[in-house]
């Protein structure tokens, strides 16, 4: 069983007009419109009141369908969690959810009483500045019979002026990722402060490398998963990095200029 809406968001949607100088300073640079995609899908077959479900709340982009499928990709391999190395994820949306039922099924002959799988995954608008659209890609997969769900989050940035996705390696300057990494580690010595901890905290969870990157208008975030530098409990760590300490390490169309 399959239900199935679509619904429109426009993020913004401005027209192209005028000259275009160069790739990177486009006059009047297209503006991304965006439509959200809702599915929800129950496992084939199931009468009771509790069924293992796959929800999606996601986006599509009807001037890149290049993005679209990107963001298809990238949300289908978040939600495949912690899996074989060289694995590849589902088709698309449908293909997930067979694949998830059919592993639903295997869960549901071993798991207690009434407990159901489910997956959730989602993409939402998380920042919007300076002609950069950052999304926040989130899934979250539980299995029947496991003590808890893993929950998995990555951004994707968007350069409305290229409609393209921007690396981390795109928004810093050319020889500074060694003062990028001097930034994060001052910022986690500041979280685990935070936290209360000691610095045996830090030797039993160590800064491990991350590239998932939020380019906010007011700072940047960087977001670890679970168990990434922290126990389950702590959930997904994130590290703060101020606009002002990013001067000369960052390129400025990423801090806001």
């Amino acid at each position: 069983m399959l239900r199935y809406s679509i619904g429109l968001t426009v993020i913004s949607l401005l027209l192209l007009g005028g000259c275009q100088s160069s790739d990177d300073a486009p006059a009047e640079p297209l503006k991304l419109a965006s439509i959200a995609v809702e599915k929800e899908y129950f496992a084939p077959g199931c009468q009771e009141a509790q069924c293992s479900t796959v929800t999606v709340s996601a986006l599509m982009f009807p001037q890149s369908p290049e993005l679209t499928d990107q963001l298809q990709k990238r949300l289908l391999t978040l939600a495949m969690g912690i899996t074989e190395e060289g694995a590849l994820p589902a088709d698309g949306w449908d293909a997930y959810a067979q694949n998830f039922f059919e592993l639903a099924e295997e869960d549901n002959r071993t798991a207690p009483g009434t407990m159901t799988s489910e997956a959730l995954l989602e993409a939402k608008v998380y920042g919007q500045h300076n002609d950069l659209l950052i999304l926040e890609l989130e899934s979250y997969v539980y299995h029947a019979g496991q003590a808890h769900g893993l929950p998995m989050t990555e951004f994707m940035v968007i350069d409305e002026r290229l409609q393209r996705v921007v690396d981390p390696e795109d928004m810093l300057l050319e020889g500074q990722q060694e003062a990028f990494q001097a930034l994060l580690d001052q910022a986690h010595q500041r979280w685990i402060t935070e936290l209360g901890h000691d610095e045996q905290f830090a030797v039993s969870w160590p800064l491990s490398e991350n590239r998932n990157i939020a380019p906010l208008a007011t700072a940047w975030e960087v977001k670890y998963n679970v168990y990434d530098i922290a126990p389950y409990a702590v959930g997904q760590p994130i590290l703060t990095l101020p606009l002002d300490a990013l001067e000369g390490i960052a390129k400025p169309r990423y801090l806001g200029k």
